[in-house]
């Protein structure tokens, strides 16, 4: 059973749509479920000042989607690059075990943003960035 929150954030979801003036995109998927998750960053002076998605997927992939956009709006590079799914997850207030996933997925998918970003901006060693924070085994990052 989905809490809540991850209703509301199905629902409801914060933050759909293409973010025209990007200068950070990144597009993830989960083979094994088939969800993808495309997010648009747009950065100025190393802050977030907007963010987007698209999601084509389940309820869980929409909602972590979701709050993920939302709890990394007007954060640092150095700040949203902090975010695990476990942070997703705990702010869904929980997804059931088989939809931990879909977490992943939101965390891969900015990752992946903040680096298309830098590498952009030349300045893709400054961050060491890892995708994957290694802790539901669903991706091939391990």
């Amino acid at each position: 059973m989905y809490s809540e929150r991850v209703m509301d954030h199905f629902s409801n979801p914060r933050n759909v749509g293409e973010l025209q003036n990007a200068n950070g995109i990144a597009e993830v998927g989960n083979a094994k479920c088939g969800d993808i998750m495309k997010m648009y960053l747009y950065i100025e002076n190393d802050i977030i000042k907007e963010v987007s998605f698209r999601t084509f997927g389940c309820g869980a992939a929409i909602a972590t989607s979701s709050i993920a956009t939302e709890m990394i709006k007007g954060k640092t590079i150095k700040e949203a690059l902090e975010l695990t799914n476990k942070a997703v997850v705990e702010a869904l207030d929980g997804l059931p075990p088989v939809k931990v996933h879909c977490s992943v997925l939101a965390e891969e998918a900015l990752k992946t943003a903040i680096l298309n970003y830098l590498t952009k901006e030349g300045r893709e060693e400054e961050f060491k960035i890892k995708k994957c924070s290694g802790c539901c085994n669903s991706c091939s990052g391990h």
